[in-house]
């Protein structure tokens, strides 16, 4: 049993999202505040009703709205008009299992005959009179008035949801984020023990921890402060005073023990290892779980400690499906790059949806750093090798004061056969990429090869007209002249020729030159319509 897919409307970051699922293993790429987090929140909402440990109607809040779709519904009322009010809506669809036949149903906006759960957050009709009063002056109002509005949680099949537990898909949600300090972090390792203890080990451990107290009262020092305190009686209260430690129901082993690593409370042991021991264990415990949402794993762990730990979530994984979100390359690779969903504000594509077998393949293979790079990007420059890129880099800090990365722009430096593999991915994520390429001394072989991505939106081809300039050595001749070239690289070649030879010839040499140089001098008009 498994989730096929999950939409999602106007859920905090998330104003619409449609995403796919494998029936395994789902690395979840993005960049920050790109909504990850929040799809592995809604979840793990619509599967139990909870958010952040308590029940929804508890933890209800007006911020759980898009915040877009809040400030459009507003205008509109100021110009008059009456749009619906704002609405939540959450969608698991199931895979067709026998087990979760009684959640089939085609009651939902794809319309599709599917086992599925649907989590709803939307006006209350019992008080929409109420709330179109309220709402009635908007100039006064900035968020939406959750008084007025119901929690609805329904099966594809159009019956109320009333507990968690009548859905048979379990989910574990794994965050270390959300342990802010050492009682949270205990508790959080206890509960996960908690659930590998049977009822009999359960109340056995408890009535062990109850007859510890008992026996702190027998101690001979406790007994003689005790008899001190005694002699008190009438002074500071008619009643005997005297010390022992809490029984009482909110006073349970859960409260008083704390997990230990080779004797060390774990709290106290390093971040890393904690991160690791919570999804372990978790992994351990919940093995009656059939979904596991993990929250970047990476945190705190060193290169070897999180090689051992997502070989270990690998290894167990079992037949359960497991989404992990991340920032790591590493990640990508030792989980396999055909696990991968590139997520970014609701739009989730994967490498095997690429149209090109030869470039899917290539990805597939590919190390997941450079994958990752273009990815996580605001923007993204394709250079043809490392020359190019010290270039690129060192014109743009020229034009912007800081280099391309301190604005989230990644030069990247790619093979020049590659560079429309990397094109597909930037076309499916709609991500803003500029291709600094040399013009090879014909023009028309390379228009052919972009052809289709001429005049595209989100792709730039970005070279120059000359032919005669057809590699980067003579347009940085072209652009700057003989007198700049020498001081640049501290030469004193008699011709421009001569100069260029030995800038092809020695092209690290020359582009840390002019990356390093404190002469004036001007990037190709190529390379500066790139670093716009």
């Amino acid at each position: 049993m498994f989730i096929q897919r999950v939409v999602i409307e106007n859920y905090r970051c998330l104003k619409s999202a449609d995403v796919i699922f494998n029936d395994r293993m789902n690395v979840i790429v993005g960049n920050n505040e790109c909504g990850k987090s929040t799809l592995l929140e809604a979840i793990n909402l619509a599967l139990t009703g909870q958010l952040n440990g308590r029940p929804l109607q508890i933890e209800l809040h007006p911020y759980l709205f898009n915040v877009d779709l809040v400030l459009e519904y507003f205008e509109k009322r100021k110009q008059g008009q009456s749009p619906e009010p704002p609405r939540i809506l959450i969608e698991l669809y199931f895979a067709d299992d026998t087990a979760l036949a009684k959640f089939k149903g085609d009651n939902n906006t794809l319309g599709q005959d599917l086992p599925g759960v649907s989590l709803a957050i939307e006006l209350n009709p019992a008080m929409a009179d109420e709330f179109a009063q309220y709402v009635s002056d908007p100039s006064e109002i900035r968020t939406v008035p959750i008084e007025y509005y119901c929690i609805r949680w329904r099966g594809f099949h159009d019956s109320d949801i009333l507990n968690a537990r009548e859905i048979p898909l379990n989910v574990s949600l794994i965050d270390a984020s959300t342990i802010r300090n050492n009682a949270a972090a205990s508790r959080y390792i206890v509960d996960i023990v908690k659930e590998s203890l049977n009822p009999k080990e359960k109340v056995d451990l408890a009535l062990t921890y109850r007859l510890m107290k008992h026996r702190f009262l027998e101690q001979p020092k406790v007994q003689t402060i005790n008899d001190a305190l005694a002699t008190k009686k009438g002074k500071i209260s008619d009643k005997v005073i005297s010390l022992s430690l809490d029984t009482s129901a909110r006073a349970t082993w859960e409260a008083g023990i704390m997990p230990h690593l080779d004797d060390i409370p774990l709290p106290l042991v390093g971040k890393g290892e904690q991160n690791s021991v919570k999804i372990k264990l978790a992994m351990e415990t919940s093995a009656k779980s059939h979904i596991m949402l993990i929250e970047e794993a990476e945190n705190h762990l060193s290169y070897s400690s999180l090689n051992e730990l997502i070989g270990h979530i690998a290894d167990n994984a079992g037949d359960r499906q497991i989404l992990i979100t991340t920032h790591s390359s590493f990640v990508l690779n030792k989980l396999g790059v055909e696990t991968v969903l590139l997520f970014q504000r609701g739009k989730g594509v994967r490498l095997n949806e690429l149209k090109d077998g030869t470039t899917r393949d290539y990805f597939m293979k590919l190390p997941g750093h450079d994958t990752l790079r273009l990815i996580l990007s605001k923007r993204t420059i394709l250079v043809e090798g490392p020359s190019d890129e010290l270039i690129v880099q060192r014109a743009y800090q020229r034009k912007h004061g800081k280099m391309p990365l301190e604005n989230g722009v990644d030069v990247i430096s790619v093979n020049s056969l590659a560079f429309k593999r990397f094109l597909e991915i930037a076309v499916l994520l709609k991500k803003s990429t500029d291709v600094v390429t040399d013009n090879d001394g014909n023009i028309g072989a390379l228009k052919k090869k972009y052809a289709d991505y001429l005049g595209s939106e989100v792709i730039s081809i970005q070279y120059d007209d000359d032919v005669a300039a057809n590699t980067l050595e003579p347009q940085l001749m072209k652009k700057n002249g003989l007198n700049v070239i020498n001081d640049v690289l501290g030469k004193a070649f008699p011709d421009e020729q001569s100069a260029i030879d030995f800038m092809t010839e020695h092209k690290a040499v020359t582009a840390l030159r002019f990356f390093e140089t404190t002469v004036e001098w001007a990037a190709p008009d190529y390379i500066d319509r790139a670093v716009r």
